[in-house]
């Protein structure tokens, strides 16, 4: 399938679906609306992550140390109540399992992405700040990109506080991790990023960039999901030919599957489908 092919297969979806691939530290081969706005579902605790390894890496807080595990959290909104997550909109019993307790901020991390556990994202945030996750968008250069509230802080979102990504930011995040292996960059030291892409390649949600690509090749991604929406994002390292970014967003009546996010809709079909192309492209782009 060429890329005119595939745009001409995606005008025909209901909604707006957003792409960009392109090779690490070049210019994208193919995009669609990749500045178009869409809700943020879970593609922004890629950008948590990182604004926790930078605090790490400046010694401004300890991976390993024991924090206690808690749920109740301050709103973005200034004077708003103290807002808590629910249990059953999480996908991992996990963390839920260490309320009272006490776990890492590194283990916090690793369920926050592997698992995509919106209670570990929320704690993440609570030691980090929303300050050093905007830092993160504006280094990586996202345009776009902001991440002004915790997950389910509801006062927040109906006073218009808002997670917004597109498919460039997600990319230029995501690829600049993989190009800071090699040489220090804006995000991170190389060890940081390869940390980094370390926890993101335990995804254990596959339903959609990675059901495109063959058996056993290394992604490194985020995925995201609520009712009418579905995003992948990554970066993928073939055998054969260079690392590549990929992101695919989609806000569409397509994306129906539960909200454990493991349910496989045509939505996760669709960015299957467009991974797949990217990957048959690998060679020329």
């Amino acid at each position: 399938m060429t890329w005119d092919e595939l745009d001409t297969h995606l005008d025909g979806i209901p909604g707006t679906v957003s792409a960009y691939v392109g090779r690490v530290g070049a210019a994208p081969t193919w995009t669609r609306h990749p500045g178009a706005t869409h809700y943020a579902a879970s593609t922004m605790k890629a950008a948590v992550l990182v604004a926790l390894y930078r605090a790490a890496e400046a010694d401004a807080l300890d991976l390993d140390a024991p924090l206690p595990v808690h749920n109740e959290f301050d709103s973005a909104l200034p004077g708003a109540p103290r807002f808590s997550c629910a249990r059953h909109y999480d996908n991992d019993e996990a963390v839920w399992d260490r309320v009272g307790g006490d776990a890492s901020l590194r283990w916090l991390a690793e369920r926050m992405i592997t698992r995509s556990s919106n209670l570990a994202t929320n704690l993440v945030i609570s030691h980090v700040g929303l300050p050093a996750v905007a830092r993160v968008w504006d280094l990586a250069g996202a345009r776009h990109s902001v991440t002004g509230r915790g997950i389910e802080d509801f006062a927040a979102r109906e006073a218009g506080v808002d997670n917004l990504v597109t498919a460039a930011d997600l990319a230029a995040l995501l690829g600049g991790l993989a190009a800071g292996l090699h040489a220090p960059g804006p995000l991170a030291a190389p060890a940081g990023c390869a940390a980094m892409l370390d926890v993101l390649f335990a995804q254990e949600h596959r339903e959609d960039l990675a059901a495109g690509l063959p058996e056993g090749t290394r992604i490194a991604h985020k995925n995201g999901w609520v009712r009418g929406v579905r995003h992948g994002a990554g970066v993928v390292f073939p055998d054969d030919a260079p690392p590549y970014a990929i992101a695919v967003c989609t806000t569409t009546d397509l994306a129906d599957g539960g909200p454990s996010g493991e349910d496989e809709d045509d939505a996760c079909r669709l960015i299957a489908r467009v991974s797949a192309a990217a990957w048959a492209a690998r060679h020329d782009l």
